[in-house]
């Protein structure tokens, strides 16, 4: 029996795939449990259009993406923190403080997507990573400088 996959399960393919199972296994496990549909006329011209309209949306994301990266060339966020001795910091600095440094320069950024190998505890100039789609990558510069006493 062939069936469509309305979820990814283990060994046997992904959402959206058409796959050949035992009759037995579709209707007494995918099926009862939502996990696929048979793949009649109607559901496969579904799935064609639930396909295209997919594909749309993921080439208006990944022109986005592109465009966002280009606009991150070369940007720089400037953090002022507290430092002790070593110009080690009292705190660090994290994905939160760099999507906020980059909401106020007019950029919207989730801070899962920034991407920090280890916290930034130390002054100075780091590079870090926006994972803005799957294949695209932007690169900024976080400056850590100290911060001014105030008197």
């Amino acid at each position: 029996m062939e069936v469509i996959l309305k979820d990814s399960v283990n060994g046997l393919g992904r959402e959206g795939d058409l796959v050949r199972v035992a009759d037995g296994y579709a209707r007494n496990f995918l099926i009862p449990k939502g996990l696929a549909l048979v793949a009649n006329e109607k559901n496969r011209r579904i799935l064609e259009h639930n396909k295209r309209i997919e594909e749309v949306h993921q080439t208006k994301e990944r022109r986005e993406a592109e465009l966002l990266m280009e606009q991150l060339a070369g940007v720089t966020c400037t953090m002022r923190r507290l430092a002790g001795e070593n110009e080690r910091l009292f705190g660090s600095v994290t994905t939160m403080d760099i999507a906020e440094s980059l909401r106020q320069q007019g950029f919207e950024v989730d801070r899962r997507k920034i991407e920090i190998e280890e916290p930034i505890r130390q002054l100075g100039d780091y590079t870090v990573s926006i994972k803005l789609f799957s294949d695209i990558v932007a690169d900024i510069t976080v400056n850590v400088l100290p911060e001014e006493p105030s008197h």
